[in-house]
């Protein structure tokens, strides 16, 4: 797969890669839409038992940023490495990856059940949430070695070219979870706590998947065991640290906003206002994980032509890539301003809360067309290993929102704060264009002439001049 890199045209390589991960990723919703639907559901304390589970999600969600740490970053390095020829780097960045997602899952297993009651709190639980909050994150904590290890070394079968193959991983997760989930939860009267439990199965599934494929054959490397060589491990670590850092700031993200909703909703609406946004968040899964499918699964493309340096189909990735992304976005965008209520519906049963919810969506995802932007530039950049350049325009978004949700409230209503996603959006959108093609396009041609001249691997070609 990695010669087809260069025989295909980048059109047809950006769909046969992107569009299976980003199916993928449809599969890999239903880890995180099934828990809370079924949950949601429950009959006695279906409402008190979402809002846990959105209570527990930052955290969770900062486990699978290391798998993004060490397997995006060890998938980078990988595939820049191809692009150069140079193989023994290559297989070393798989290798070394294994053994980093191993020993940091053991570490933060350990940290994460000594300090369950203390960090649920400071997320927000109330003495209400805490039995279904604890039971629920104590459980799913238990499989923090096959998330971290799964997830990131799925990035290789990825970065392999295998997009069919790292998307049935992800079926394999999301099937036996939702199959699962009512067995555990209804069957069993298990609650909250069978919605962990089934997780945490379907994440050994999912692991025990791709080492099957990466010990086998068909992988273009054979996972091995290796000694750690310090220069490598810092390359992964360098370029990981992007998404890495992005995921958790985006934990952050939801962190102000629930801490807003508790502030100004007291006891009462405060917990309705967070049930409420768990169902948003869950509706922005939808919409956030099947694009970045899409700038994962062409990731590979990313570092495989920047590190053979070939700018001009670097430059088409990135037009094709956003292309592909905003299409996906533009419909989920039209979905959320026509049938919010559809979307809520699958989380709750009452009335009330699912008109609360509809409303909030529509405040939240007017402005989503300019996450696309964002998505294909600086996850593109990323998988160059260009951090340097990535990390303003990402972060510029970000703390705009948590800005905006702590003033919004100071002068408008507090269902108002759901429209700091939509602000946030489009500012960060604006700004990203007008430093990529000022900034970013023209460092990027330098390095490239640069990178070429110097490896001797062939003449300059004149730069294209479509972005």
């Amino acid at each position: 797969m990695k010669h087809d890199f260069d025989k295909l045209t980048i059109p047809e390589l950006v769909l046969k890669l992107g569009i299976p991960a980003m199916l993928a990723q449809f599969f890999n919703i239903l880890y995180s839409i099934a828990d809370r639907a079924f949950v949601g559901n429950i009959a006695v304390d279906g409402e008190i038992a979402l809002a846990s589970i959105g209570i527990c999600a930052p955290v969770l969600t900062a486990i699978t940023a290391f798998s993004s740490l060490v397997g995006i970053g060890g998938a980078s390095v990988m595939s820049i490495s191809m692009g150069k020829k140079d193989d023994r780097t290559a297989r070393l960045a798989m290798n070394h990856a294994m053994v980093l997602l191993f020993g940091l899952s053991v570490i933060l297993t350990l940290l994460l059940l000594i300090f369950t009651k203390p960090m649920l709190y400071a997320l927000g639980c109330s003495d209400t949430m805490y039995p279904y909050a604890s039971g629920y994150f104590r459980i799913y904590v238990t499989g923090t070695a096959a998330v971290l290890c799964g997830t990131g070394m799925n990035q290789f079968v990825l970065a392999f070219g295998n997009a069919k193959r790292g998307m049935l991983a992800v079926m394999i997760g999301a099937i036996v979870n939702s199959i699962l989930d009512p067995v555990f939860i209804y069957g069993f009267h298990m609650g909250i706590q069978g919605a962990a439990i089934a997780t945490v199965i379907a994440q050994v599934c999912v692991l025990l998947y791709v080492l099957l494929f990466l010990f086998s054959d068909q992988a273009v490397f054979r996972l091995g065991y290796t000694r750690l060589d310090d220069r490598i491990v810092r390359q992964i670590l360098r370029i990981g640290s992007l998404p890495f850092f992005i995921m958790l700031f985006d934990n952050l993200l939801v962190i102000s906003l629930n801490f807003t909703l508790r502030k100004y909703g007291g006891s009462i609406m405060g917990d309705q206002y967070l049930s409420c946004a768990a169902i948003v968040q869950s509706f922005m899964v939808l919409v956030f994980y099947p694009a970045q499918g899409i700038t994962t699964g062409c990731g590979t493309l990313y570092g495989y032509h920047y590190g053979a340096g070939h700018y001009d189909k670097v430059m088409q990735i990135f037009k094709y890539v956003f292309c592909l992304c905003a299409g996906y976005m533009l419909l989920l965008c039209v979905a959320a301003q026509l049938i919010p209520e559809a979307f809520a519906r699958i989380f709750t049963k009452e009335d009330r809360l699912i008109l609360l919810s509809a409303s909030c969506i529509q405040k939240y995802t007017c402005g989503l067309l300019g996450v696309a932007i964002q998505y294909a530039i600086v996850d593109g950049l990323t998988a160059m290993g260009q951090i340097r350049l990535a990390l303003p325009i990402s972060f510029f978004r970000k703390i705009l929102y948590v800005i905006c949700v702590f003033l919004i409230p100071m002068f408008c209503s507090l269902e108002n704060v759901f429209y700091a996603e939509t602000i946030s959006d489009l500012a960060g959108a604006g700004v990203t264009v007008i430093v990529f093609i000022t900034i970013i396009v023209p460092k990027l041609r330098l390095k490239m002439k640069i990178k070429v001249s110097r490896d001797g691997q062939r003449q300059d070609e004149p730069p294209s001049q479509s972005v």
